[in-house]
């Protein structure tokens, strides 16, 4: 008789979920109402499928490396103080080890911490994931970047990077390479004052976070896809990547792989790794990517 009355309960609450507007699958809407009120990019800072999600399933994790391409993924980030940065802690995630020619990390500032400078001739841009920070340079003129701006920071430029509070940021860096006299200059921007570049024979959204100029070897860009959208090209080319999805879940293929992404994962990819996108879920998908530029692959 119970078996009959859990029969009749389920084929009730069935015929209810079919009569509904949101249908089976539809998420609560408090969640989706609940998501709406975070900042931009926290899911880039709490991952859906975060590192405490995977405590119960030791020795898995998401992150692969490979000759050619690595996906390293929120569980695996390793945290250690920042070399002379103050009460800084920096998670390393592409270096020279892996083949590349820069170096991406996240540095995750605590209270009253600041920044060190990098090395001789190598160049900077960071870009504020989370919190806030002050940049202030030679001159003593300071300026307050919030999430979603960022900082170019020219070869062998005198600046501090300080933070009251907290900030997440993520950090290119690479060795500037010379070309003839011209030099490139100080940028401070937003993502969102940055005009959308056509992009003919794709339908993603592009905007370049530097100037297209010759004196820049790197660019940075942002790449926006909704829902179901997809790179057209099947990239290979001879440009190095260092990826940071901002926003979003999807399917990456780097060579004959096929790696499910969500917000908080990182991607580096060499020269002439297959390479191909798609956005999946319910929200747009961004992504943050290193490009080199400008100069002869020779």
């Amino acid at each position: 008789m119970r078996s009959l009355y859990l029969i009749v309960f389920i084929v009730i609450s069935l015929v209810k979920a079919s009569k509904s507007d949101d249908g089976f699958c539809s998420a609560p809407s408090i969640v989706e109402s609940d998501e709406k009120t975070k900042p931009i990019y926290w899911k880039a800072t709490n991952p859906t499928l975060s590192p405490s999600h995977l405590q119960d399933l030791p020795g898995f994790t998401r992150s692969v490396y490979k000759r050619d391409h690595a996906l390293i993924t929120p569980e695996s980030h390793v945290y250690s103080p920042l070399p002379d940065w103050t009460n800084t802690l920096g998670a390393y995630l592409i270096t020279p080890a892996t083949g590349s020619h820069f170096v991406m990390y996240l540095a995750k500032m605590k209270e009253m911490s600041s920044s060190g400078l990098p090395p001789q001739d190598i160049e900077r841009l960071i870009f504020v994931v989370e919190g806030a920070v002050t940049l202030t340079n030679t001159s003593s003129s300071s300026k307050k970047l919030t999430v979603d701006s960022y900082a170019y920071l020219p070869p062998n430029f005198h600046h501090s990077l300080d933070c009251v509070e907290s900030a997440t940021l993520v950090v290119f860096e690479r060795r500037y390479e010379y070309l003839g006299s011209h030099t490139t200059e100080l940028i401070v921007g937003s993502t969102d004052k940055q005009p959308l570049l056509e992009t003919p024979g794709e339908v993603f959204e592009l905007r370049k976070l530097l100037p297209m100029s010759v004196a820049y070897d790197f660019n940075i860009h942002t790449m926006d896809f909704q829902p179901g959208e997809f790179l057209n090209v099947k990239e290979v080319h001879y440009n190095q990547h260092g990826l940071l999805l901002l926003e979003g879940q999807g399917i990456y293929r780097l060579g004959d792989n096929w790696y499910p992404v969500q917000a908080g994962d990182v991607i580096w990819m060499a020269p002439f790794v297959p390479q191909w996108y798609a956005a999946l879920g319910k929200t747009r998908s961004r992504y943050l990517l290193y490009k080199d530029v400008n100069r002869n692959p020779l």
